[in-house]
């Protein structure tokens, strides 16, 4: 078989050797490409006749899979698969697995930074004080004894939680299915956004949970309650977000993913908005989550050659 990595999703050279000899003496072709092309008739061309692919968040589109008959697997480099046409491969039988807890750790810790940044303004205290200036006006807030409420209590929500509890916050969770976990109460999404002092979101793109937090929603958040969002961009609707920063309907809010991918159009919405920061979705970007990711999705292939798949989205 012939599989090929479109990109380098932090696999090393010294480690891309190591792989291709173990996939050659199993009698598989590995091939592994050094930059990242999101240029569909370049993936197109890396990806011939492949019967297997790994991928991060580049988008795989029909005409992609029309181009690849050979196609098997999809070994996604990432936690989300809203990137992927998940109905043309259910009905190509294209098994596609993601890279489920690679960045639990990494996007869990940053939420916890980016609370501490918008309440203690580090992100303008810096800038501040770079152009002469001092503290006047950077009154803060401390996270201690806070409502955290949690939206999509999965790995990365709890690790969020777990984390939170040495500042004796509150913990509130709001979650599609019914789970019991200790220190966390469960609520529905209106007591929720009522009762939260931060608003943190963990929920994966789809129809349910595209525009989940709108207008409406952000009326019922406290006026000095701040929104956190590493889950997806088009979860928020973002005019419902700068509209409400700008109205005080919320005190601030901190963003790592946007409608696509960085960097933006000069004429996105939020670089208007107050008491807003923004990244450029890096929030599953560390040394040691690539290092799991490697090794997980290349496990998916494994254990997918083994007639046992894993990490299953479809």
């Amino acid at each position: 078989m012939k599989f090929s990595i479109l990109e380098p999703i932090g696999i090393t050279a010294c480690k891309y050797e190591q792989l291709k000899q173990e996939f050659a003496v199993l009698g598989h072709e590995l091939i592994f490409f050094t930059d990242r092309n999101e240029n569909e008739q370049e993936l197109i061309k890396r990806a011939e006749g492949a019967d297997a692919v790994v991928v991060s968040n580049i988008p795989i589109t029909k005409a992609f899979l029309d181009a690849c008959p050979n196609l098997s697997m999809i070994s996604v480099a990432f936690t989300g698969v809203d990137h992927i046409d998940m109905e043309i491969c259910r009905e190509r039988n294209i098994l596609v697995s993601n890279a489920a807890g690679f960045s639990t750790e990494s996007v869990a810790e940053l939420v916890i930074g980016m609370i501490l940044s918008v309440y203690r303004k580090i992100v303008s205290g810096d800038s501040i004080t770079r152009f002469g200036g001092d503290r006047a006006g950077f009154l803060g807030t401390e996270l201690n004894g806070k409502t955290i409420g949690i939206v999509g209590a999965g790995a990365i929500g709890l690790r969020v939680a777990e984390i939170a509890k040495v500042f004796n916050c509150r913990l509130i969770a709001y979650n599609r299915s019914k789970k019991t976990v200790e220190g966390v109460e469960f609520v529905d999404m209106p007591t929720l956004l009522k009762e939260s002092d931060v608003v943190s979101l963990h929920v994966p793109l789809t129809n349910a949970t595209k525009g989940l937090i709108g207008k409406e929603e952000f009326k019922q958040m406290k006026p000095t309650a701040i929104l956190i969002n590493t889950a997806r961009g088009p979860v928020v609707d973002s005019d419902a977000l700068c509209e409400a920063l700008e109205n005080g309907e919320i005190a601030g809010a901190a963003v790592d993913v946007y409608e696509k991918e960085p960097p933006l159009d000069k004429e996105h919405i939020l670089f208007t908005a107050p008491n807003l920061i923004m990244l450029p979705h890096l929030a599953f970007a560390t040394n040691e989550s690539f290092s799991k990711r490697v090794d997980i999705v290349m496990e998916n292939i494994r254990l997918w050659l083994q007639g046992k798949p894993r990490n299953i989205m479809n």
